[in-house]
């Protein structure tokens, strides 16, 4: 097995830790350690930077050093891993923040190549890992993963991130049982490095 280095993105808007979304990034690190995988992690609540106002600040502004360190992470990836609880149907509202500072021009897009726009991430992976309280196949059929899709396609796709896996944890304040298997599939998921 190929050994990786991976980013874990912490999207969960609570700083700190005690949430089910930082048990399951921590035995995907877990597991990636044990599969001999290098892993940084990006705890984005944890980190300083205002909001993307204006079309000006996206295109000209650089970034806050916060912003710069989690750019070298991704840069220095091979593999992203994207945790984040559903928050009113999407993500929380500090990702979306961090993902508009963080994908931005001359980072993660180009310019203007044979009537292409530039995807400057090509060569990475990722898989994104979202919570849920309600059952995940209601979100994705009934609700068609709206946020999931548009982080996929309008996000990590658009920079050349592929390919794109998923995993959806909904319920999760039903079982004991239930959340430690999701744990143990983190775990498992991390040691192959996916």
């Amino acid at each position: 097995m190929q050994k990786k280095r991976i980013v874990i993105i912490q999207g969960h808007p609570t700083p700190g830790g005690g949430c089910f979304c930082h048990a399951l990034a921590e035995a995907y690190a877990r597991g990636a350690a044990e599969g001999g995988h290098e892993t940084r992690l990006v705890p984005v609540a944890e980190l300083s930077f205002p909001l993307v106002r204006t079309k000006d600040e996206w295109d000209r502004d650089q970034p806050p050093p916060d912003i710069a360190a989690s750019q070298q992470d991704i840069a220095w990836a091979q593999h992203l891993v994207i945790f984040y609880p559903l928050w009113l149907g999407t993500k929380p509202a500090v990702l979306k923040g961090f993902l508009e500072q963080t994908f931005r021009p001359g980072f993660a897009i180009g310019g203007w190549r044979e009537g292409r726009m530039e995807k400057l991430l090509t060569g990475r992976s990722a898989r994104v890992v979202v919570t849920m309280g309600m059952p995940a196949f209601v979100y994705r059929w009934y609700f068609g993963a709206h946020s999931l899709k548009s982080l996929e396609r309008n996000i990590l796709n658009f920079c050349g991130i592929s390919p794109i896996r998923e995993s959806l944890i909904g319920r999760i304040e039903a079982s004991a049982r239930k959340r430690q298997d999701w744990l143990e599939k983190m775990q498992a998921l991390g040691r192959r490095g996916a």
